[in-house]
C-alpha cells in the first residue's frame, strides 16, 4: 500500500534504528517495566515510592505550554537563504555581505485567528515568519501573506483579535463582533478586501507570498540609512482555493496545509521564495503623499520598485514538532547590525509584545532553546540566572557593566550599523490614527489588481459572511464599501438583501 511521508513517519523512524532502544527515567536510569505500578500486594494501593509513575504523571500534567493567543495553528520547516544580488549599498548586515552567501533559516507558517485545533483552510490571513541564524546573531522577520494589516494603532490590536476569537458569553464565533469592529474602523477596509478576495484562502503554504509588512530601516557600512519593505515571492506561483473546497477540507482534512508542506519537503519538492525589497529614502519619506509607516498602506511598486536580494529554500522538515515548531519563538526586536525598526507604530509595539509573550509561554530563558538560540555566535552579555537556564550561565564572567575583569565590551563596528541618526520632534500626546484617505488604495486593489471574475468572487465571499451579521452592521459595511466603489457597495447590498430574503 502506497503511503505518503507524513502517513509513513513512524515506519520511517523504525527503519533508521540500528539497535533496540532501552527505556529510562529522566535521570537516565533504566526502567524495568512501563506497564505496572508499584503496589502493596497484587490488588493493593499504589506506593508513593514509585518514582517512575510520579515522574510520568507529573510530566504529563505539564506537557502543554500556553497556546499562542494568535497564530496558534502552524507548520514549520528549515532551510537556507542565499544572496543572489548585491544590496550592500543599502544594508551592511553580514548575511547580505556577498553574492552566494548562505544563511540557515527556520520558517513558521500559520493561520492567525483560530485555535491550535482549527482548520488550516479557514478564511484568515496567514503568518509568514522567518528566523535567520546569521553570523551576527538571530534576525527574526515576522510577517503575513498580505503586505498590509487591519489597523495602524497598536492599542487597538487586542480588541481586533478579540473580534476574531469567540464571543465571551456564547463561546461561538460571532459575525456581529467582526463586522462591528470592521465597520467602525474604516482603515480595515484594505485588508478586509484582501481577506475576502482569492488570497484569503491560499492552497497550502507553498503557494503564497510572504511580506514583512512593516516599514524597516536598513543601514549600510557608511552608516547611511534608508527605509525598506521586505517581500518574499513564491517561486511556486500563487495558488488559491475556492470557498467550497476550503469548507470541504475543513472537515475531511483540517491539517491540509501542514500535510502538504511536510510531504512536499519529504519528497524533494523543496519550496522556495525570492526575497525582494522596496527602498525609500528619508527625503522621499518626508515628501510621501501618505504616511509610509502606516501598516494599512502599501508602497506603490511603480514609485518604489522591487529590488531582488536572494532566494530562500526549505529543504528539511522538523525532527520533532514540539521542540522545533511549538517552541520556536519569533520576535521582531531580534534584529542584527544593519537592520533597525522604523517609526511604524504597530512595529514599535510588537518589539515589546512578542518578547513579553515568549517569556510568558516559554520562560525567561527561551532563547536558550536549541531552535531559538543564535548557535552561530557565542552569547556574551550580563543577563544571568532565571528558570530553565540550560547553559553554564556564562561561567565566572562578571555579571555587571562596566567592570575591570574582562567582561564583554560593546563593538565599535556594530555601533555604526545600530545607531543611524533619526531626527524626531513633536508634542508628546495621544494622536488619534486618523487618515483622510482610507479608500483610495482599496479602490486600486478592487479596480486594477482584481480582474472581473476575482471581483465577483470577493463580493460573493463578503456577502456570505456579512449576511450573518445584524442588519445595521450590514448597512454600515455597505456604506464603507461604497466609498471604495459605488458599484461594489451596490452589489454587496443587493447580495445581502437577497441572502436575507432567502433565510426568511
Amino acid at each position: 500500500m502506497s503511503r505518503n511521508p507524513a502517513e509513513n513517519q513512524l515506519n520511517s523512524f523504525k527503519e533508521t534504528q540500528k539497535e533496540k532502544l532501552v527505556c529510562t527515567d529522566a535521570n537516565g536510569a533504566r526502567v524495568g517495566t512501563m506497564s505496572a505500578v508499584v503496589t502493596a500486594g497484587e490488588r493493593g494501593p499504589v506506593m508513593l515510592q514509585d518514582s517512575t509513575l510520579l515522574e510520568v504523571l507529573a510530566h504529563f500534567d505539564r506537557e502543554r505550554i500556553p497556546e499562542r493567543v494568535v497564530h496558534a495553528k502552524g507548520a514549520g520547516a528549515f532551510g537556507y537563504f542565499e544572496v543572489t544580488h548585491d544590496i550592500t549599498k543599502y544594508c551592511g548586515a553580514k548575511l547580505f555581505e556577498k553574492i552566494g552567501k548562505k544563511t540557515p533559516v527556520a520558517v513558521r507558517f500559520s493561520t492567525v485567528g483560530g485555535e491550535s485545533g482549527s482548520a488550516d483552510t479557514a478564511r484568515d490571513p496567514r503568518g509568514f515568519a522567518v528566523k535567520f541564524y546569521t553570523d551576527d546573531g538571530v534576525w527574526d522577520l515576522t510577517g503575513n501573506n498580505t503586505p498590509i494589516f487591519f489597523i495602524r494603532d497598536p492599542i487597538l490590536f487586542p480588541s481586533f483579535i478579540h473580534t476574531q476569537k469567540r464571543n465571551p458569553a456564547t463561546h461561538l464565533k460571532d459575525p456581529d463582533m467582526f463586522w462591528d469592529f470592521i465597520t467602525l474602523r474604516p482603515e480595515t477596509t484594505h485588508q478586509t478586501m484582501f481577506l475576502f478576495a482569492d488570497r484569503g484562502l491560499p492552497d497550502g503554504y507553498r503557494f503564497m507570498n510572504g511580506y514583512g509588512s512593516h516599514t524597516f530601516k536598513l543601514i549600510n557600512s557608511d552608516g547611511k540609512p534608508v527605509y525598506c519593505k521586505f517581500h518574499f515571492k513564491s517561486d511556486q506561483g500563487i495558488k488559491n482555493m475556492d470557498a467550497k473546497r476550503a469548507d470541504e477540507l475543513s472537515g475531511s482534512d483540517p491539517d491540509y496545509s501542514i500535510r502538504d508542506l511536510y510531504n512536499a519537503i519529504a519528497t524533494g519538492k523543496h519550496p522556495s521564495w525570492t526575497l525582494k525589497i522596496q527602498v525609500m529614502t528619508f527625503e522621499q519619506a518626508e515628501k510621501c503623499k501618505f504616511n509610509p509607516f502606516d501598516l494599512t498602506k502599501i508602497w506603490p511598486q511603480g514609485e518604489y520598485p522591487l529590488i531582488p536580494v536572494g532566494r530562500m529554500v526549505l529543504d528539511r522538515n522538523p525532527n520533532n514538532y514540539f521542540a522545533e515548531v511549538e517552541q520556536i519563538a519569533f520576535d521582531p526586536s531580534q534584529m542584527v547590525p544593519g537592520i533597525e525598526a522604523s517609526p511604524d507604530k504597530m512595529l514599535q509595539a510588537r518589539l515589546f509584545a512578542y518578547v513579553d509573550t515568549h517569556r510568558h509561554r516559554l520562560g525567561a530563558n527561551y532563547r536558550q532553546l536549541p531552535v531559538n538560540c543564535p548557535y552561530r555566535v557565542s552569547v556574551k552579555n550580563y543577563n544571568r540566572d532565571g528558570p530553565m537556564n540550560s547553559t553554564d550561565n556564562q561561567g565566572g564572567a562578571p555579571n555587571y557593566f562596566p567592570n575591570s575583569f574582562g567582561g564583554p565590551t560593546p563593538c565599535p563596528e556594530a555601533f555604526k550599523l545600530l545607531n543611524s541618526e533619526l531626527k524626531c520632534s513633536g508634542d508628546i500626546k495621544r494622536y488619534e490614527a486618523v487618515d483622510d484617505d482610507e479608500f483610495s488604495q482599496p479602490a486600486v486593489f478592487y479596480k486594477k489588481v482584481l480582474d472581473e471574475a476575482a471581483r465577483k468572487r470577493m463580493i460573493a465571499n463578503i456577502v456570505a459572511h456579512l449576511s450573518n451579521a445584524s442588519p445595521f452592521l450590514q448597512e454600515r459595511a455597505v456604506k464603507n464599501f461604497s466609498r471604495v466603489d459605488a458599484d461594489l457597495g451596490r452589489q454587496i447590498a443587493e447580495g445581502v438583501k437577497l441572502t436575507r430574503s432567502a433565510k426568511m
